[in-house]
């Protein structure tokens, strides 16, 4: 008997589905169902939400939509509209140089895009003024954001890479530093590491040069481990190769990064404190502002964060829209409880059963469905005259995450759909607008988790069959096999990076 029931509701579902697209005379339709069942590895698990850009318009298409699904990257929609709608639009993160008492001050404002070079010329205008007058102690004030640096579920093995940096009030140059190991010698010799040598970190190689035969028999890959103060180790192994192999190392400890490069940047001015570099924010003084460093505007900063996918940004900023609403210093926490209200104060949008730990998406607890996630996008997408977020989302074959997009390169989604991408360890996500060949707009979410393809699903159950047949489809309009999109070719990553699974096209991005 629960079978017959549990097959009669999975029959009732599909004829449901069925009916919405054959009888929604409302808005677009299409002809029979979209049929993507069996599409992907098996063990995977998909969410799929089709709706007309309209203000009132019922699905044409649904699957799971209701399901909590890791978001990935498309959380940073959420990120973008509760930062607009927060924010005042000539936003900008300030860093200012003042002066307290006897000591000076640097106040960080938690900015991604601080540079040293940004720091250097806030000290050569104080050391410009007339009659500048020695100080004491120098502090650096890191007073903007409170709490932990990571979000909670942010992965341990991802802590050293520059996808993930910590997100601290004192950021300089990102978090981020570049260097290459090199093994380009005989197998049995030790790698050697390179990082330019005015970089105050420590950086120490054990792995020794192996062949690929080694490599495989062994299951001795390159490992990465970071430590608070600064130093990493490099251990396990690594694959003879010409090139060298680039490395992009989080900073641990932001706060003594920076000290140490104000420290070289005082020496080459000529400055010389009366006592040392202090974190932390004086007590009691009236402040002077001496100079002050302006980020670029808001919408230029949500520009790389939703074209590139940068998740330095997206949780910064999230971190400083939860300081704005409640008037304290930024966190995880506040900032999340923030999006959430005005959210549903601002736009109507209930995100209370969403679970949502950071602004970028990187940590493994977010949880949001697909119907939730489109009430945002069609929020965005009715409001865009006021907004003017769309603009800033990746275009199929044109721009950001999609530029490169396996399948969206050429006609004919090159430039029909606007979506932002999402990509985890098993997570393959779009939520946008696509332009259909009759120039229908369709809000499209697409949620695929648990997605491990193995070589046996190469060419049959991938995640490229499955966009092929939903965007291809809900593009023409038309079921027949015809209308899926055609295959397109993808170069293979690079197996022995020590980023983690989710290779980086740039700095600060985590998925394609």
């Amino acid at each position: 008997m629960v079978n017959r029931t549990a097959g009669r509701f999975e029959a009732f579902t599909k004829i449901r589905a069925g009916m919405a697209l054959l009888c929604l005379a409302s808005g677009p339709a299409l002809a029979a169902p979209l049929d993507l069942d069996g599409l992907l590895p098996d063990g995977s698990q998909y969410a799929v939400l089709v709706q007309p850009l309209a203000e009132k318009a019922e699905p044409v298409y649904e699957h799971d939509s209701g399901l909590l699904l890791p978001p990935a990257s498309t959380q940073k929609v959420i990120t973008a509209l509760a930062a607009r709608l927060i924010l005042p639009k000539d936003f900008r993160f300030a860093t200012t140089l003042e002066r307290t008492g006897e000591d000076l001050v640097i106040r960080f404002s938690g900015d991604p895009t601080l540079t040293r070079e940004d720091l250097q010329k806030l000290l050569t205008q104080y050391k410009q003024q007339p009659g500048a007058q020695p100080f004491h102690n120098l502090w650096l004030d890191d007073s903007a954001f409170t709490g932990v640096e990571h979000a909670q579920g942010l992965p341990w093995d991802n802590m050293g890479s520059c996808y993930s940096a910590p997100n601290a009030a004192i950021t300089l140059d990102r978090n981020c530093v570049w260097g290459a190991i090199y093994s380009d010698a005989e197998p049995g010799k030790p790698t050697r590491v390179n990082v330019p040598v005015d970089q105050p970190i420590r950086v120490k190689t054990t792995a020794p040069i192996v062949t690929i035969e080694q490599i495989k028999a062994t299951r001795c890959y390159l490992e990465l481990i970071p430590s608070p103060n600064n130093e990493y180790l490099l251990s396990g192994c690594l694959g003879k190769r010409k090139e060298p192999l680039p490395l992009k190392l989080a900073v641990q400890n932001p706060a003594q990064f920076a000290k140490e490069v104000l420290e070289k940047q005082l020496k080459q001015l000529g400055i010389k404190p009366g006592g040392e570099i202090k974190i932390g924010k004086p007590e009691g003084g009236e402040a002077k502002t001496i100079a002050t460093h302006l980020s670029a505007p808001l919408p230029d900063l949500m520009d790389q964060m939703l074209k590139r996918s940068d998740n330095l940004i997206a949780d910064n900023l999230f971190k400083t829209l939860g300081g704005h609403y409640y008037n304290q210093p930024g966190s995880f926490a506040n900032a999340t409880a923030a999006a959430k209200a005005v959210l549903k104060e601002k736009a109507g949008i209930d995100l209370s059963r969403a679970i949502l730990k950071d602004g970028s998406g990187l940590s493994r607890d977010n949880r949001i469905s697909a119907r939730q996630l489109t009430e945002v996008i069609r929020y965005i997408g009715l409001n865009d005259k006021e907004l003017g977020l769309l603009a800033l989302f990746p275009v199929a074959g044109e721009s950001g995450t999609l530029l490169y997009h396996r399948g969206f390169t050429k006609p004919p989604l090159k430039g029909k759909l606007t979506s932002k991408s999402g990509t985890l360890y098993g997570t393959k996500n779009l939520a946008g607008i696509l332009t259909t060949a009759k120039g229908d707009r369709l809000l499209v979410t697409q949620f695929v988790t648990n997605y491990f393809p193995t070589k046996a699903d190469s060419g049959k159950k991938t995640i490229e069959q499955f966009e092929r047949r939903l965007y291809g489809r809900l593009y023409q309009q038309n079921p027949d096999p015809k209308a899926d999109l055609p295959l397109e070719e993808a170069p293979a990553p690079d197996a022995q990076s020590p980023q983690g699974q989710e290779a980086d096209p740039g700095p600060g991005a985590d998925d394609r």
